[in-house]
C-alpha cells in the first residue's frame, strides 16, 4: 500500500480486539507499522511500536518484515529493523511513488545503499499498480520496477512485489530482468491459473486478510494450489483487515486469523502451517537471530 493513499480510510473505528493465540510461531511478512502506529501526521514513539510489536508476539507472532514505500519510510523501517531484535527490513520506492515521478536517481540511490545493511532483507514494495496509476505513469513504473529488481539481485536479497491490476506485466518484466532467487508476491490478488504461472516460476504466494473476505473465492483458490512450502502470510497493516473486523484498523497481531483461515483453505494442520510459514520466512528473508523481545503484561493489556 503506499503512503500516498489515505490511511484514514483504513483505520476506522477502535481496534480489534487480539484473537486466540496460535499454537505455534508464525510471521508476518509484511507490515507498516509507522503507518499502522503512527498514521499520516506522525512518527510513531518507539514505545508505541514496540508495545505494538509486544502485542503481536502475545498471540504467537513474533517475527515481522517491515516494508517502506518511500524513501523516508524506508529509512525508518531499516533504523527500527536495527534496533529491534523481532523486525526485519524491506526498502523501495512504491509503483504508485514511482509512478508520481518519486523514483529519482538519488532516491533509488539510496534504497540500494539501504538495502546492503545487514537487517534489510528486502528491496520491496515495489512492482506496477494500472489501479491508483494513470497510463501516463506506466513508464516511470517499469522503470522503477527493472532497477528495483537489480537491486535485488546486486546485494542478494529478496524482492518484494506489489500487483494491482498487473499481472501478466509484472511477469514479463519479471521474465525479462530475471528475478531474484527469492521473490514474493505481497498480498498475492490472483486467480488459480494466475497462482499456477507464479508457482510454477518458483515464487512464494503471501495471503493477506482479503483472503477471508466472502467475495475472495478466487483467493482461496489460488491458495490451495499453492504448496505449502512456497506460501507466506501477511497483515498490510494497517490495511485488509481479516474478517470478522473488516473496515477497522489491521495489525500484525491479527496474523492468526489469516493463518487460520489458510489453515482451512489448505487443509494442512494449524501447528504444520506455522512451522512452515516460519521456514519459508527465514529461508526467503533469512534468520531474525536475537531472542525475541516478549510480551509484557502492560503492553499486552492495552488490546
Amino acid at each position: 500500500m503506499s503512503r500516498s493513499a489515505s490511511s484514514r480510510a483504513n483505520r476506522r473505528g477502535e481496534a480489534p480486539p487480539s484473537p486466540e493465540p496460535l499454537p505455534a510461531p508464525a510471521v508476518d511478512s509484511h507490515t507498516h507499522l509507522d503507518i499502522a502506529v503512527g498514521g499520516e501526521d506522525r512518527q510513531p514513539t518507539d514505545a508505541e511500536v514496540d508495545a505494538e510489536i509486544a502485542a503481536a508476539v502475545a498471540v504467537g507472532v513474533p517475527r515481522l518484515v517491515q516494508v517502506g514505500v518511500d524513501v523516508g519510510s524506508s529509512q525508518w523501517s531499516a533504523a527500527l529493523a536495527a534496533r529491534h531484535p523481532n523486525v526485519l527490513a524491506a526498502v523501495a520506492v512504491h509503483p504508485n511513488e514511482a509512478g508520481a515521478g518519486a523514483a529519482t536517481d538519488d532516491a533509488l540511490a539510496e534504497i540500494d545503499r539501504l538495502a546492503a545493511l545487514p537487517r534489510v532483507r528486502a528491496v520491496g514494495e515495489t512492482g506496477l499498480d494500472r489501479f491508483r496509476t494513470g497510463p501516463e505513469g506506466w513508464a516511470a513504473q517499469e522503470a522503477s520496477f527493472r532497477a528495483h529488481i537489480r537491486i535485488a539481485k546486486e546485494r542478494g536479497v529478496a524482492l518484494v512485489i506489489h500487483d494491482r491490476d498487473a499481472h501478466g506485466e509484472i511477469l514479463r518484466v519479471l521474465d525479462d530482468e530475471g528475478a531474484p532467487e527469492h521473490t514474493v508476491f505481497h498480498c498475492f490478488s490472483g486467480d488459480a491459473v494466475f497462482a499456477k504461472a507464479c508457482v510454477e516460476r518458483g515464487y512464494v504466494l503471501s495471503f493477506a486478510g482479503t483472503l477471508t473476505f466472502g467475495n475472495a473465492g478466487y483467493l482461496r483458490e489460488a491458495a490451495a494450489l499453492t504448496p505449502v512450502e512456497q506460501l507466506l502470510v501477511e497483515t498490510d497493516s494497517p490495511f485488509l483487515t481479516p474478517v470478522p473486523h473488516r473496515g477497522r484498523p489491521n495489525a500484525s497481531r491479527l496474523v492468526p486469523l489469516t493463518v487460520r483461515a489458510l489453515a482451512e483453505v489448505t487443509g494442512v494442520e494449524i501447528a504444520q502451517l506455522c512451522a512452515a510459514l516460519t521456514a519459508n520466512a527465514e529461508r526467503v528473508f533469512g534468520p531474525w537471530e536475537g531472542e525475541p523481545i516478549s510480551c509484557s503484561a502492560e503492553a499486552a493489556g492495552r488490546f
